[in-house]
């Protein structure tokens, strides 16, 4: 494994800085203290900072030589609204706050790799170093680019990679194509007239519509879409009643839909909707429908995706880089890749045994309250920026 000497000698003041973070937990929008501490870090190691893109946003700007060529290199910075259950010393201070899903270790990772940057400018060109608020929910990285993010830093390419519990340290996986599928919630409220249950004739109940409408949504799965393109319906609430002996007057549904595709998600929204307008009329019952988009699916472009494949396999060897499975989870990387050319990987995060004493009871799993970011991450990930930023601008421009 091929580290860089001086992000190894580094690597306990980086995990200080990860721990402190990690500490000080901040939610989507709300990350002052967060940018406060990436952007002073930044400074004091002479690297100019743009601040305010995406709210709380932090960008970073390493700049050697004469080319015109840049790329860009990107961490979330956000935490989760949850409790921890980890007691060690650097465990949250906010109650219903945590750094459940590694995105202290992913903004420690970047920092490895700026201060090595800010020191050996073995590159011709720009390295933006982008810190992105908000990837838990809030769309960071669409409002990042709402706020100019590419006029301001135009980068021919972006990476970003997330952490990964259950594959090991020092390995990596990724693929070519849909990695992480679009995430998206609707609602449907069914409109129907309250009764006496024991004289149900007297109303319309609108709660055997609502199960006449879960059923039917998953025939949309089923016999609408082909069955070789992915996608999942969750009807995960449901909605009704104050009292056993009445018949509710209205029956709330609501969930999520998953796709690696716009194309199925199109499909899935016009049928869903069609199909709770039709059954609620077959029923006389009356209905509002809605679908909000939230992250679209997280695509991989062919090239840059070799180009990491390639970097990561003399980094580590060639049989430490996986193919990943793609999973239905959602990530906002996805934004970015529909602007720019670019790759969003795994790396690994061991099997939870680097959790030290105080460790809570539950897997070390993200979006689990006993999580904690493996530290031995941070020479591996800051070595795995700085080689990645340097081989991409080294090459010949395409």
């Amino acid at each position: 494994m091929k580290l860089i000497d001086s992000i190894l000698a580094d690597a306990a003041s980086i995990q200080a800085l990860r721990r402190d973070i990690h500490a000080h937990p901040e939610l989507c929008f709300q990350e002052e203290r967060t940018a406060d501490v990436i952007a002073k870090a930044l400074t004091d190691w002479g690297i100019p900072v743009h601040r305010g893109l995406g709210k709380t946003g932090v960008v970073g700007i390493v700049k050697n030589g004469t080319s015109n060529r840049a790329v860009g290199l990107r961490a979330d910075i956000d935490a989760l609204p949850m409790t921890e259950h980890n007691t060690f010393e650097h465990a949250s201070k906010h109650a219903g706050k945590m750094h459940a899903c590694g995105h202290d270790g992913h903004t420690a990772m970047l920092l490895a790799a700026a201060k090595h940057l800010s020191k050996h400018r073995n590159f011709d060109g720009t390295i933006y170093l982008v810190f992105q608020p908000a990837e838990e929910g809030g769309g960071g990285a669409r409002e990042m680019i709402k706020d100019g993010l590419f006029e301001k830093f135009p980068m021919e390419a972006m990476f970003g990679a997330h952490n990964w519990p259950g594959m090991a340290a020092g390995e990596f996986a990724l693929r070519s194509g849909p990695v992480f599928a679009s995430s998206n919630e609707f609602k449907v409220v069914i409109r129907g007239k309250g009764a006496h249950a024991a004289m149900p004739h007297n109303g319309i109940d609108p709660v055997p519509v609502a199960c006449q409408m879960v059923q039917a949504f998953q025939t949309i799965i089923t016999r609408n879409k082909r069955p070789i393109d992915a996608g999942v319906i969750s009807v995960t609430m449901i909605h009704t009643g104050e009292a056993t002996n009445v018949v509710p007057d209205s029956c709330v549904i609501e969930g999520t839909v998953r796709t690696f595709t716009l194309e199925v998600l199109d499909l899935i929204e016009r049928r869903m909707k069609s199909i709770a307008e039709n059954t609620c009329a077959a029923f006389e019952t009356t209905c509002e429908f809605s679908f909000k988009r939230n992250y679209p699916p997280t695509i991989n472009h062919a090239n840059e995706t070799e180009f990491v494949r390639k970097q990561l396999g003399a980094m580590v060897g060639a049989d430490k880089v996986q193919e990943f499975e793609p999973t239905m989870g959602a990530e906002d990387f996805s934004f970015f890749l529909l602007e720019k050319p670019g790759c969003y990987f795994l790396i690994g995060n061991g099997d939870g045994s680097h959790r030290i004493g105080g460790h809570g009871m539950g897997p070390c799993m993200l979006h689990n309250p006993s999580y904690d970011f493996n530290d031995d991450l941070i020479p591996l990930g800051g070595s795995m920026w700085v080689r990645l930023a340097e081989a991409w601008l080294a090459e010949p421009q395409k």
